[in-house]
């Protein structure tokens, strides 16, 4: 990769990067052991050593049934140079690494190395030390974007991971471009970006079980990590929370064929209607009314309860200022958000019931 702009976003990536708690991903993940029998999965924002999607996956390499896991880092990652390696990785043309290198692993067994009767982090950790054909250097940075992880994109079935939340649309223009089936961790702000939402409104991509975009998630990060609000100390590790967070993944599951209960009555004077826009004002995803038809703006906490088979979606203000996001609005009209009264309202998601 050349350029500034790819620099500057690299450097960006290094500041927002977040280490999801193994609880968090064992909540979400279960909901999808049907999808893994036989797969590749691809953990393409992991450091090995650090990573609890790693270790998720590696921890249940034989239950799920997988194929294949790989996992790589980048050489930006904060923990790349500094996690205490199993092994002292050989550099290339035989120079021996002072430090650890951008590197991957690839697991394709688990085996009950030290006949426990189960397979445990020792197992692999033997696996590691044991196989040369386990965990290699890689010859470039280790970025997602790179030839190198690419390729081995291409190879993977399914990617989970939590990527940079400042690289998020990127990210997934990739996994989309290359067809590939995800389950990754993004700020559920993303809803409203254009391209972004476009796949949702087009249902290929929604949001997962837990985590939906109604509450928020405490990540690991490293010490030197900025210090600000939200911010907690654990057993000497920092812990950073990151509000509104979401599950996006174009896996099923069963939540999102959940029909929402409505039971409020359409009452003209409880729901507004906006001044700039066919729609009626609905402040909280509870108060849609079971008998009105028409066009609604609901919050985006909406996507958390969202039924395709129930609801239609028309359109979405747009976070990035410039009108609705499928070209409801027209952007001349230099309005990003809905107007109540002459007041703007908070991102909206405009829906219809069906019949």
């Amino acid at each position: 990769m050349a350029g500034n702009s790819n620099l500057h976003a690299a450097n960006k990536a290094k500041k927002d990067e977040f280490y999801t708690q193994l609880t968090d991903i064992a909540n979400e993940l279960k909901h999808y052991k049907q999808h893994f029998a036989g797969k590749t999965v691809f953990c393409n924002c992991d450091d090995p050593y650090e990573s609890n999607f790693f270790k998720y996956f590696a921890l249940n390499f034989n239950q799920l049934g997988l194929k294949k896991l790989i996992a790589t880092c980048y050489d930006g990652s904060p923990v790349a140079d500094t996690q205490m390696c199993l092994f002292e990785p050989e550099a290339p043309y035989g120079k021996q690494q002072k430090t650890c290198v951008p590197h991957k692993i690839v697991i394709t067994e688990v085996p009950d190395t030290n006949g426990d009767g189960a397979t445990d982090l020792a197992d692999v950790e033997w696996l590691i030390k044991n196989d040369k054909n386990v965990l290699t250097t890689l010859r470039g940075n280790g970025d997602f974007r790179s030839s190198e992880c690419v390729e081995l994109l291409k190879e993977a079935d399914i990617v989970v991971t939590n990527p940079p939340f400042s690289l998020f649309r990127e990210y997934v223009a990739q996994l989309v471009q290359y067809d590939k089936k995800f389950l990754i961790i993004g700020n559920s702000n993303a809803i409203t970006y254009k391209d972004c939402f476009k796949l949702i409104k087009e249902n290929k991509m929604w949001l997962g079980v837990s985590r939906n975009g109604s509450g928020s998630m405490w990540f690991r990060i490293t010490d030197d990590f900025p210090e600000k609000t939200g911010q907690k100390v654990e057993n000497g590790i920092r812990y950073q929370t990151v509000g509104s967070t979401a599950w996006f993944t174009n896996l099923d599951h069963n939540k999102r064929h959940e029909f929402l209960d409505l039971y409020k009555t359409y009452l003209p004077e409880e729901y507004p209607k906006y001044d700039n826009y066919g729609a009626i004002e609905v402040s909280r995803v509870e108060n849609i009314p079971m008998d009105y038809d028409g066009a609604m703006g609901v919050p985006i906490t909406f996507f958390g309860k969202y039924n395709s088979e129930q609801f239609e979606i028309l359109g979405a203000t747009e976070s990035e200022g410039k009108g609705f996001s499928n070209g409801l609005w027209k952007e001349e009209s230099g309005v990003a958000q809905a107007l109540v009264n002459g007041e703007k309202v908070y991102k909206r998601i405009f829906i219809r019931k069906k019949q």
